[in-house]
C-alpha cells in the first residue's frame, strides 16, 4: 500500500471529492494523512522551512480515563514501514486514567502527520472495547454478542464489532467485523423472513433444514403470538432440533422483562423442553443482562450500549527531544514509567 502522505498547504488545496463518493475515508485517504487536522500540515510546512523536520522526538499517548484498549492492531497497519520505533500495550488491556498505552520515537516529520488518526483509531476502539467488557463482565459464563453494527456507519461497523470481541463479546454478527477478528460471524434470522413468509414455524422448521449442520437453530418468538404461545409451540413441533429461541419483544409492549423471561423459562421446563436455551437482545445493557440472567436468560445480543459507547480521549505528547527530557506546562518532562510496553515496530 502507498505509504506517501500530504506533503504541503498546495496539496491540501488542489485535492477535490467527488459528489459521487461515499463520505467515509478509504484505506489510501487515512494512510496519506487527508483525515489529519490541517495544523499537522502547517507544522510540516514550518519544520521543513526551519530545518527541524528530522528532529528526533519521543511521543507517548495516554488515556483520559480508564478503559480496554483496542486499535493496537489497525494503529500498526498506519505506522507500519516508516522509519519509527513504537511500543504499546496489548489489545484487550485494563489501563488507567492518565497511563501511557502508546510511545514513539523517530523523526516527528515521518510520522506527526498521523497523530489524527491514530488517537481516533485508539479512542474509538477503545471506547467499543470497554463498553463490551462491562457487558462481558455482566454475562459472566453466559455468551454475549456484539448486535451494534446497524447503529453505526457502516464504514466503521467492522472496527467497531472487532474492538467488542477485543473486549469481551463472544462474536458479531457484522460480517467484516468478525472476519477481522478471525471469527465466523454470528446471528439468525430477522423478523423481516418471519412476516414475508407468515408463519414462525415454518421458518424455523425451513432453516433447519437447508442451513449448515453447524447453524444454531434459535428462533425468534415474538412476531405474531404471545412469546410463550410461540416458543412452546415451536419447542413442541420442533423437539431437540431446536437450541434456543429469542426475545426481541418491542419497547411499545415492553421490551423484554425478566418477568417475561421467567415464566418462559418455566412452561418450556414444564412442557419438557428444558434444554432450550434463552437469548435476549434488544435494548440490553450490563444493568439489564445480571437481571435476565437472575430470571433464567442463556445468551445476549447488545448492539446500542456498545455501538453507542463514549470514545475514551486519547492524548499524544512530545516527552523527548533529541533525547532531552521536555514537556508543555502542566505535564512532566521525560518518558514516563508504564508497565507492560511492549515493542511492536
Amino acid at each position: 500500500m502507498n505509504k506517501r502522505t500530504v506533503q504541503d498547504l498546495a496539496e491540501v488545496a488542489a485535492f477535490q471529492v467527488s459528489d459521487q463518493r461515499l463520505f467515509s475515508a478509504t484505506h489510501e485517504e487515512i494512510i496519506s494523512g487527508l483525515t489529519t487536522d490541517i495544523y499537522f500540515i502547517r507544522t510540516r510546512e514550518l519544520l521543513r522551512h526551519l530545518g527541524l523536520d528530522r528532529t528526533r522526538v519521543t511521543a507517548e499517548i495516554f488515556a483520559g480515563k480508564p478503559g480496554v484498549l483496542a486499535g493496537i492492531e489497525e494503529a500498526k497497519v498506519l505506522l507500519k514501514g516508516l522509519p519509527i520505533e513504537v511500543w504499546a500495550l496489548p489489545e484487550g488491556t485494563e489501563f488507567k486514567e492518565k497511563q501511557v498505552i502508546m510511545r514513539i520515537t523517530g523523526a516527528y516529520d515521518d510520522f506527526g502527520i498521523h497523530e489524527t488518526s491514530l488517537l481516533g483509531i485508539l479512542a474509538s476502539s477503545s471506547g467499543w472495547a470497554t463498553a463490551a467488557r462491562r457487558c462481558q463482565e455482566a454475562a459472566g459464563n453466559h455468551k454475549m454478542i456484539c448486535f451494534g453494527a446497524r447503529h453505526v456507519h457502516p464504514a466503521v461497523a467492522p472496527v467497531m464489532e472487532r474492538a467488542a470481541i477485543i473486549g469481551g463479546a463472544d462474536g458479531a454478527s457484522c460480517i467484516l467485523g468478525a472476519k477481522l477478528a478471525g471469527q465466523t460471524p454470528s446471528g439468525t434470522v430477522p423478523h423481516a423472513v418471519m412476516l414475508i413468509v407468515g408463519d414462525t414455524l415454518e421458518v424455523a422448521q425451513t432453516y433447519q433444514r437447508i442451513m449448515p449442520p453447524e447453524a444454531p437453530v434459535i428462533v425468534l418468538v415474538d412476531t405474531f403470538k404471545d412469546e410463550a404461545e410461540e416458543a412452546l409451540r415451536v419447542a413442541d413441533q420442533m423437539g431437540e432440533k431446536l437450541q434456543g429461541i429469542r426475545l426481541d419483544t418491542p419497547s411499545e409492549r415492553g421490551g423484554v422483562t425478566p418477568g417475561l423471561v421467567r415464566e418462559i423459562k418455566a412452561r418450556l421446563r414444564q412442557a419438557g423442553h428444558a434444554h432450550v436455551k434463552i437469548f435476549v437482545s434488544g435494548g440490553v445493557t450490563p444493568e439489564r443482562i445480571t437481571l435476565l440472567i437472575e430470571a433464567g436468560a442463556d445468551a445476549f445480543g447488545v448492539g446500542s450500549y456498545i455501538s453507542g459507547a463514549p470514545a475514551v480521549d486519547m492524548t499524544m505528547d512530545i516527552k523527548e527531544i533529541d533525547g532531552h527530557p521536555i514537556a508543555k506546562r502542566g505535564r512532566i518532562p521525560g518518558i514516563t514509567e508504564s508497565a507492560g510496553l511492549e515493542k511492536i515496530l
